[in-house]
Formats: structure tokens, C-alpha cells, sequence
């Protein structure tokens, strides 16, 4: 659908087993009347395969930062001109990291850094307990706070690794929420 008709979602799927989550956010975003661009991390697709969210969202996923698909256009400035909201889900530690230090060598770090500033920015962390709370991860996660993201903090649960503690995805329905804010402020 183009841009106007709904408001259009650019969901940022990253490399963390939560990665396969993003089917079920991109379903329930998609029921609620939402239009979702897709961008994946190379990492991302060994958790999930675009295929799948492709056919969920019903629009191609972007993959590769130098993919023009059409030569009118640079991918990763239009993709931004067409987003309404920026939701990175899961957004991993390295990610996270690409991003507040304004690294661009992928579709999801590109598209991110070329977004209008007035587009809002969600993220929802999900990594390992050990990983979100290094200081590292902190100072980044901060840095993306200064910068205007907003995050969606992740909940302590029995991690796919095993250990237990904060690090996990945030439930869906808080994520549709937290859309859902936005919009329902606007």
C-alpha cells in the first residue's frame, strides 16, 4: 500500500533469537490496519526467513543496503520518506551499537540514519542479560536516548540461552501498545 492510505511501519528486524517474534508483531500490526515495510540484518534472516515476513506484511523485505531496485531512487532514502514510525524489534546489542555510533553498513543502519528527523524512532532491546547490562550497551543505549529513540525495555524472563534475567523481547502486546500511543497521540 503506499503511504498515505495507512500509516506506514518500518519494522527493523535484527540478529537475536527474538528475531522470529517479528511475525507475529508484523500479523497483529497488519490486522490493525497497519502498512509495514520490512528491513532485516543479514543475521536477522538465520532466525527468521524474509520470505515468511514478506508474506505477512505483504511487501518485499529489504535486505541488502546497495539493492536499488529501482534506479529512480537510492532504497534506503526512499524507504525513510515512507516511513511514518520506526520500530527496530528485536534491536540487538550490535545493532544498537551500529546506531549510536552512526554506523551505516547495512539496510536496517542506513535506512535508520537517512529517517527524517521528525520520525519517531522505537526500539526493544533483546539480547542477554550480561550483554544488556554491560556498560557498553548502557552508554549506547543512552546515546540512542539522546538522540530522540525511545526504548522498549526489555523483560526479565528465562533467556533462550538459559540463564535467567532482563534481556528479553518485550511481550508484543507492549510493543502494539507503545504504536499505538504514538499514533492514537497524533
Amino acid at each position: 500500500m503506499p503511504k498515505g492510505l495507512y500509516p506506514t511501519i518500518t519494522l527493523a528486524v535484527t540478529g537475536s533469537i527474538s528475531a522470529y517474534k517479528a511475525a507475529d508483531l508484523i500479523s497483529t500490526l497488519k490486522k490493525r490496519g497497519y502498512n509495514i515495510q520490512v528491513l532485516m540484518t543479514e543475521k536477522a534472516t538465520h532466525f527468521i526467513t524474509p520470505l515468511t515476513l514478506q508474506v505477512l506484511s505483504g511487501n518485499p523485505v529489504h535486505l541488502d543496503i546497495m539493492a536499488e531496485d529501482d534506479p529512480r531512487f537510492v532504497n534506503h532514502i526512499q524507504l525513510g520518506k515512507q516511513t511514518d514510525l520506526l520500530l527496530v524489534a528485536p534491536a540487538s546489542a550490535n545493532t544498537i551499537a551500529k546506531l549510536a555510533n552512526g554506523l551505516a553498513d547495512n539496510i536496517v543502519t542506513g535506512t535508520i540514519l537517512a529517517l527524517p528527523l521528525n520520525v519517531p524512532r522505537l526500539f526493544a532491546p533483546a539480547m542477554n542479560t550480561k550483554m544488556y547490562e554491560h556498560p557498553v550497551t548502557q552508554k549506547n543505549l543512552k546515546t540512542l536516548k539522546e538522540f530522540g529513540f525511545q526504548e522498549i525495555p526489555p523483560k526479565s524472563s528465562l533467556l533462550a540461552c538459559g540463564d535467567v534475567g532482563k534481556g528479553a523481547l518485550a511481550d508484543i502486546d507492549t510493543i502494539i501498545t507503545k504504536v499505538e500511543e504514538y499514533f492514537n497521540e497524533k
